[in-house]
């Protein structure tokens, strides 16, 4: 049985995002490197990248919309307040 953090942390690309991905781990590897890789290397590649560092990142876009979410209920908080207080009731 899977777990629920399992489950939340599946990366879902489309057919259109991972060949833009892979074609770019190619030009990076012919830019950078001057090696022309083949189909095989790039997938492999590509699922390194998703298996290590997907979870990571959903990790730090979750932390990063938490944060975000705080302060605009901090927002709301004293936005209440002053609006409390103009109205002679605070």
């Amino acid at each position: 049985m899977k777990s629920r953090r399992e489950h939340l942390s599946k990366i879902s690309l489309t057919d259109h995002e991972k060949k833009r991905i892979s074609d770019e781990i190619k030009a990076f590897y012919l830019d950078e490197r001057g090696e022309d890789i083949g189909i095989i290397e790039q997938q492999q590649l590509f699922d390194l990248f998703v298996e290590q560092l997907g979870p990571l990142l959903y990790d730090k876009g979750l932390d990063d919309a938490r944060k975000w979410y705080q302060r605009q209920m901090e927002n709301l908080e004293s936005d209440y307040y002053l609006l409390y207080k103009e109205n002679g009731l605070g």
